[in-house]
């Protein structure tokens, strides 16, 4: 048993999962994190100690006083400079990634791994919450704050645990699960893999690695090879083409949700509804139920669970929705999910304006993607660009937002500092606005919901 963990970028969302996973063994958890957050906040409160200087002083005495049983878990992301990092890498302390934990964690269980370059977090989300309303119960590590839980970690002696498989940094080369699923494949995190072939070499990896037993669910239209285990089970999934699993008789209700009929292989289930708008949503909501409906959940279990999932933060979270505004804050960082997120919100709401406030995350994704960043961005009907979030980047030469926003068709873009988002939108009219990216975007959040609710 490991009673003292400490975590270096512990207020990443995969980090946080692990640290409230090692609290609720008893161990002492402990971390550093660039900037404090709603996460650091949320773990500070449940009894985790967390600062926010790279200073050795600031380690905890009794991690120090550990250092042949204590665990040190670090995220990818810390620069090879990190004076934390390499104080206790060179005082001869376990130094392991968050991936690896994880793939320890998941090996004693049945693990069902969701992959894919979007859509991972709410289908492995909404799997777990599938689970557990079913009451069969699961272990979760998930990509992003369950609106159900207001967590990102369950735990369940239930057999079943749900990974989100993040293939940055090839995280999910750790796993080996009984079941995956792999939701998309688009270019990114070139910085990573240097182009996109190589990307896809990583899933098809990722694949290989499922239990030869095992079953691999797919989206339709993929292309990935077929795994090296000849027994390992396939099937496909889609939105409304005719497939394994699929839906059809789709329906926009009131506030923009859908009514759809659920097809599970011979299964039709029929007037199933998700209150979370966007049709990628019950996309991501076909491969949730293809996974329960595999491990035995009933297809009225999967109804009901599917009817009272309320979503995941900053996952085309609706903030305000009423007569005279609508406000959505999405995770979007890449031109095909704003993409996505702007034709969705296109098709909820024609004939409305659109005004997307777009933060751009790392510079060499900004480099690599500029073109379809412009592509995508001029979907909405205003602009509002904010400075790249560098995360663990420095710039670029010629690399910046302003290089972003000549790319953008249309005249109605802005060039605007984060710190005046507030008050650059206080004067304009509002009808329908998006807030995106995956930097610190989301801090500005409660400041514009406040604006938008107090002008009704």
């Amino acid at each position: 048993m490991i009673s003292h963990v400490y975590f270096i970028g512990i207020g990443g969302i995969g980090m946080s999962a692990l640290a409230r996973y090692f609290k609720g063994t008893g161990a002492f958890v402990a971390g550093y994190d660039r900037t404090p957050s709603a996460i650091t906040s949320a773990l500070e409160q449940e009894g985790v100690l967390i600062h926010y200087n790279d200073d050795t002083s600031q380690i905890p005495q009794t991690i120090l006083e550990h250092p042949t049983d204590a665990l040190v878990i670090y995220t990818p992301a810390i620069p090879i400079d990190h004076k934390e990092w390499n104080f206790l890498h060179q005082s001869g302390f376990k130094m392991v990634k968050r991936a690896q934990v994880l793939g320890e964690i998941a090996a004693s269980k049945t693990c069902l791994a969701i992959a894919g370059t979007h859509g991972k977090t709410t289908t492995s989300t909404l799997l777990a919450h599938i689970f557990t309303h079913s009451g069969v119960g699961c272990t979760a590590f998930l990509g992003g704050i369950s609106k159900n839980y207001q967590t990102n970690l369950l735990v369940s002696p239930s057999p079943y645990l749900v990974a989100e498989a993040d293939e940055y940094d090839r995280s999910f080369l750790q796993l080996h699960p009984n079941m995956a699923v792999v939701t998309s494949i688009d270019a990114d995190h070139l910085d990573i893999f240097g182009d996109y072939e190589t990307l896809k070499d990583a899933f098809a990896d990722f694949t290989n690695q499922i239990n030869p037993n095992g079953t691999l669910l797919l989206k339709e239209g993929l292309a990935l090879p077929a795994p090296n285990h000849p027994q390992t089970k396939r099937y496909r999934y889609s939105l409304q083409q005719e497939s394994d699993f699929y839906a059809s008789h789709l329906s926009i209700e009131q506030d923009g949700y859908y009514s759809f009929t659920l097809h599970l292989l011979q299964e039709v289930v029929p007037e199933c509804r998700l209150f979370v708008p966007g049709q990628i949503n019950i996309e991501n909501g076909v491969a949730a139920s293809a996974i329960a409906f595999l491990n035995g959940i009933t297809p009225q279990q999967i109804k009901e669970a599917l009817a009272t999932f309320l979503g995941v933060s900053r996952r085309f979270d609706v903030q305000v929705n009423n007569r005279d505004c609508i406000y959505i804050d999405d995770y979007a960082h890449h031109p095909a999910e704003i993409s996505a997120a702007l034709n969705s919100i296109r098709s909820l709401y024609p004939n409305r304006k659109i005004t997307a406030v777009f933060q751009p995350h790392l510079y060499t994704r900004t480099r690599d993607f500029a073109d379809e960043f412009g592509k995508s961005l001029s979907l909405a009907d205003e602009l509002i660009l904010l400075p790249i979030y560098p995360a663990r980047e420095y710039p670029i030469h010629g690399v910046s937002s302003l290089m972003l926003l000549e790319k953008v068709t249309g005249e109605d873009k802005h060039l605007v500092e984060k710190e005046n988002i507030v008050e650059f939108l206080t004067p304009r009219t509002i009808d329908v606005l998006i807030t995106f990216g995956a930097g610190d975007i989301d801090r500005l959040v409660p400041e514009i919901k406040s604006l938008i609710q107090e002008r009704r």
